[in-house]
């Protein structure tokens, strides 16, 4: 069984106001480095199954390139529709320069 906890990139790789989209085993996991710091969602959108991180990020808004739904990247709430269901988020973590994700 892996760790709990995955090394998934380096914090300084990941500009402010930018978004990156990482595979880990099935899972697509969204990166986002937002004003309030780094954040973990899954990148699909629940409306349209369209890759978010195609989609622009907005302080801790992402906007599905598709048909426009928002999410917050801090808890993963639909902020507007289409979607009505919230993206799922992970737990983050940062240790020295590394990025790490739970997706347990």
């Amino acid at each position: 069984m892996p760790p709990p906890y995955q090394p998934i990139a380096r914090a300084s790789d990941i500009p402010r106001k930018q978004v990156r989209s990482f595979a880990i085993g099935v899972e697509r996991v969204l990166i986002a480095h937002t004003p309030e710091g780094f954040f973990a969602v899954q990148d699909g959108c629940t409306h349209a199954e369209t890759r978010l991180s195609h989609g622009r990020l907005k302080h801790c808004r992402i906007i599905c390139p598709l048909h426009g739904a928002s999410f917050d990247v801090r808890d993963g709430s639909v902020l507007r529709g289409p979607a009505t269901t919230p993206l799922r988020s992970y737990p983050l973590r940062i240790v020295d320069d590394t990025l790490e994700v739970d997706i347990a």
